[in-house]
């Protein structure tokens, strides 16, 4: 990062001597002549301070959906979050730290990583965690190519939820280009948004991995413990995504499942909306399958004076390593967003974790009571968590331009993804809303459409 020096003109001149150069464009001779600029660039005249507070307001203003009422979802998850997260991370060791290649001179951020590690894993109840990916979609691609790689039984058919979010499946079929490996969908039962039973037979001796999403895009919980019981019979690599991870204060965690990789995205966990992220991938596995793992990891131990100290302890990327031998060549870890999460774990604690997931069912509770009063109804007959798919008698994307006109940003049409529900719109609520929000919300789709 490079700082704006206003360095007077005399300055310049006894700089430009000091190096024994005429000019400042004598600095640029080494750059081909047909490429540079032959007069400046039409800027905008400069502006005052105020003026450029009164403009950057006046753009702001544009934005109006951030002054409306909002029950986006759909993959990312509006929060709460303690306003100490923000202040921690303005730190300037925090945000311009980098790979802490040298331990001795970057023990605050491995130690930091270290306690995201430690969080995620027992949110997860699994054995380890990395120390984070880009996003849940490449957590969820990089599980199913570590499944891929480690089969003993080199088997290649990849049996995934066509409940995963669509942009999880769309991210695994661009990883696996060139890649050997057969994504199989399980489709879902129209009556209970679930995964339906008999597509459970395509989980059979040839498949490696079995990928399935709770709570699922629609926002239902899967039979969980019917999918990890199929994929067990076989001994598929199971691999459960959890988006909405709050969800983990009252849901079974992956690892009670038997899981033997479980990712999902760690936006939900004190991480603020900003125009489709940043996000922080989750990534979770067994012991057995450690040095397996795509990412870093870091570990604690003892310095020759027997003082605790922390270290890189697995970096199979193509960074440190051959790039033939490397487990991944994901070439950074989301460190600030991840710093973030555990912040938010850790001033919740397990208990205040627990209280946000039943104030986000609570809140859902209320949409879904205050929906009785039109004419719209619930899509699916399984259970929901805090999103849920609404059935609409008309296409939901006319519904949700006639809400916004009420200020009301009322969710995510399913046709966007699945082009024969077009009359179903998934809406999400979290701690944020209140059950005046939900009656407000039901008051005004019974004026958009009418009763």
């Amino acid at each position: 990062m490079m700082r704006y020096l206003p360095n007077t003109p005399a300055e310049v001149k006894e700089m430009l001597a000091a190096i024994g150069v005429g000019s400042v464009r004598d600095l640029f001779k080494c750059v081909p002549q047909n490429v540079l600029l032959k007069e400046p660039p039409a800027l905008p005249k400069a502006l005052s301070e105020m003026e450029i507070e009164r403009h950057m307001a006046e753009l702001g203003e544009k934005n109006t959906g951030a002054a409306m009422l909002s029950f986006l979802g759909g993959g990312c998850y509006r929060h709460y979050a303690p306003s100490l997260i923000d202040q921690m991370l303005i730190r300037s060791e925090f945000y311009t730290a980098y790979t802490p290649y040298q331990p001795e001179a970057s023990q605050g951020t491995l130690r930091a990583i270290f306690e995201f590690q430690t969080m995620i894993a027992n949110l997860f109840s699994m054995d380890v965690s990395n120390a984070s990916m880009y996003d849940g979609a490449t957590a969820a691609a990089e599980a199913v190519m570590m499944a891929l790689r480690n089969d003993r039984k080199k088997r290649t058919r990849i049996v995934v939820a066509s409940t995963l979010h669509p942009h999880y499946i769309q991210t695994l079929k661009t990883y696996l280009e060139g890649f050997t490996g057969e994504v199989v969908l399980m489709e879902f039962d129209q009556k209970t948004g679930r995964v339906a039973d008999k597509e459970l037979a395509k989980i059979d001796k040839d498949t490696v991995a079995v990928l399935f999403q709770y709570p699922n895009w629609f926002g239902v919980i899967e039979d969980i413990h019917a999918i990890a019981k199929a994929a067990k019979a076989v001994e598929a690599w199971l691999i459960p995504a959890v988006i909405e991870t709050t969800a983990l204060g009252i849901l079974t965690a992956p690892g009670e499942l038997g899981a033997d990789i479980a990712v999902g995205e760690g936006q939900p966990l004190g991480i603020p909306l900003n125009y489709g992220g940043p996000g922080v991938g989750l990534f979770t596995t067994r012991n057995d399958h450690v040095r397996k793992m795509p990412g870093r990891l870091v570990g604690k131990t003892a310095d020759r004076e027997g003082k605790e100290c922390f270290v890189l302890t697995l970096s199979a990327r193509e960074q440190h390593i051959k790039r033939e031998k490397a487990t991944s060549n994901i070439c950074s870890n989301q460190g600030l967003m991840a710093l973030a999460a555990s912040m938010y774990l850790a001033t919740m604690g397990k208990e205040g974790l627990r209280k946000v997931a039943l104030m986000n069912l609570k809140r859902k509770e209320c949409l879904v009571t205050a929906l009785t009063k039109t004419k719209a109804k619930l899509a699916f007959t399984g259970p929901t968590y805090n999103e849920i798919a609404i059935l609409l008698p008309q296409k939901a994307d006319a519904v949700v331009e006639k809400m916004a006109a009420e200020g009301i940003l009322a969710g995510v049409p399913a046709s966007r993804y699945y082009p024969a529900l077009d009359n179903i719109l998934i809406t999400a609520t979290t701690e944020l809303h209140s059950c005046a929000d939900a009656e407000r919300f039901a008051t005004t789709l019974a004026k958009v459409i009418g009763g």
